[in-house]
């Protein structure tokens, strides 16, 4: 839900674009843009960096909808807007913070946000949305190379309906899907020694440690699991702010849960 609310503007603009005048289409999702990022502000949400950019994006081809010619936003205005989105993408990722991790990341605990698996499943699901922008750009802008008459108002030229709307959406559709399907199957299995940490008083004995940490690692597992082969690492983190508790590192591997 959380990327569908950050796409927003983003598909409230592409509706309208297509079917309204191009003001109308970019004030309205300019407006939304802004709504989202306010509303991202008052949740206190860590991370708005794709909230801030659409709204820089948009912003910008706001001004250009004011001040270009009625013919040259006809042609450019379509993948004009699906390079914003690629580059408010593909900045994310190279800065380190992949925009799917941020809209995942709601509302998950600490363990699974910083956990390998979900780290590589964010990662590599950004990629494939920064590739379908790419791809979303590339075909748009064919039809205003090959041909000084196309438009994205035009419907019986072949080539526009084909690049401007069928193969970008088409691009679009096929990253949700994925989005969709990938997390359910990039699962670790259950002989994977898997990494996580917990908190303890430092005076604790060894074997309350690895009490400790087999009940977290359990906790984590979930319903027809448990963990076993659990280690403790040798060394804990005093927590700041309280010299009295430690976190400890540990490591488990997962089994159906014995009767």
């Amino acid at each position: 839900m959380g990327i569908l609310v950050g796409f927003a503007p983003w598909i409230v603009y592409w509706v309208l674009v297509g079917n309204a005048p191009f003001t109308t289409a970019v004030l309205v999702a300019l407006a939304v843009a802004i709504i989202g990022l306010v509303m991202g502000r008052t949740r206190e949400v860590s991370r708005l960096n794709f909230e801030i950019g659409s709204v820089a994006a948009i912003f910008v081809l706001a001004v250009l909808t004011f001040v270009a010619r009625q013919s040259f936003l006809e042609q450019w205005i379509l993948p004009l807007s699906t390079a914003g989105i690629f580059v408010i993408a593909l900045v994310g990722a190279v800065s380190g913070t992949p925009f799917v991790r941020g809209f995942a990341a709601a509302g998950r605990p600490d363990e699974i946000v910083t956990s390998e698996p979900f780290t590589k499943i964010t990662s590599l699901l950004t990629w494939i949305w920064i590739a379908a922008f790419a791809g979303m750009t590339v075909s748009s802008a064919i039809p205003p190379i090959v041909s000084d008459a196309a438009t994205i108002r035009d419907s019986a030229n072949p080539l526009c309906v084909l690049c401007y709307w069928v193969i970008p959406f088409a691009l679009l559709g096929l990253a949700a899907v994925a989005s969709r399907i990938l997390p359910d199957t990039m699962v670790l299995s259950d002989d994977v020694v898997r990494e996580t940490s917990f908190v303890a008083y430092s005076e604790a004995a060894i074997d309350e440690l690895y009490y400790l940490a087999q009940e977290h690692a359990n906790r984590e597992v979930g319903a027809g699991k448990e963990a076993y082969d659990v280690k403790v690492g040798g060394m804990g983190m005093t927590l700041t702010g309280d010299e009295s508790r430690k976190s400890w590192p540990s490591t488990y591997r997962v089994r159906d849960r014995r009767r």
